[in-house]
């Protein structure tokens, strides 16, 4: 049994600190590496590991924030450490951090969990059973820990249904590559993921 089948029972997982949180947006993404997203439900606790983070920095064209605040993305420009969600092509929510000062625009793009806590419930959102596929890409975590637009611009430092936490867990090795599925300022390094671990999403080839 590895450890991802294990549910832990602690209910300690104090919110990370924003004074915690560093006020570079790529700096942000490395550090949330080994870090949990824990979201409570009605039926109880999923929690997972983040492996696989993204940044999108100031002046990025591949960023929602680059041409300014909408009415869609105001969440984004909140202080760092607030939910940006949105709905990608109309089919899959996606969970992102805000990653700097208020009024900046950036983030960091969730992509990827090692689910922790919640499996069963996590396995009945997704409608799969296998391990890896439950949160394995940023439309499938958030439809694991059922995320979606009402958690939009959530203060994920603070308990509540959504946050960001800690378990003293060590952190491996991190890589670093290009992003993934954009088309625009495609070749800088700003992808981040957790080295050898089987629930990273995309291909063998940036995942070395």
């Amino acid at each position: 049994m590895g450890r991802a089948d294990i549910v832990s029972h602690s209910d300690d997982h104090p919110p990370l600190a924003r004074e915690e949180l560093p006020d570079d947006t790529a700096a942000l993404a490395r550090y949330l590496i080994g870090k949990l997203v824990v979201r409570d439900l009605p039926e109880g606790r999923v929690s997972g590991r983040i492996v696989e983070t993204e940044a999108y920095v100031v002046g990025d064209a591949a960023g929602h924030g680059f041409r300014g605040m909408t009415p869609r993305n105001r969440s984004l420009f909140l202080e760092r450490g607030h939910a940006y969600v949105y709905l990608a092509y109309g089919i899959s929510f996606m969970l992102n951090v805000s990653g700097d000062t208020q009024g900046t625009g950036t983030g960091v793009l969730i992509r990827a969990l090692e689910p922790l806590e919640g499996i069963a419930i996590m396995r009945l959102n997704r409608g799969v059973e296998r391990l890896r596929d439950l949160a394995r890409g940023p439309g499938r975590l958030a439809a694991a820990l059922r995320i979606d637009r009402s958690l939009d611009g959530l203060d994920l430092c603070r308990e509540g249904p959504l946050w960001l936490a800690r378990d003293g867990t060590e952190t491996g090795a991190i890589g670093q590559s290009i992003r993934i599925g954009i088309s625009k300022d495609s070749e800088r390094l700003l992808r981040f993921y957790l080295v050898g671990s089987p629930f990273v999403s995309g291909p063998a080839s940036l995942n070395r």
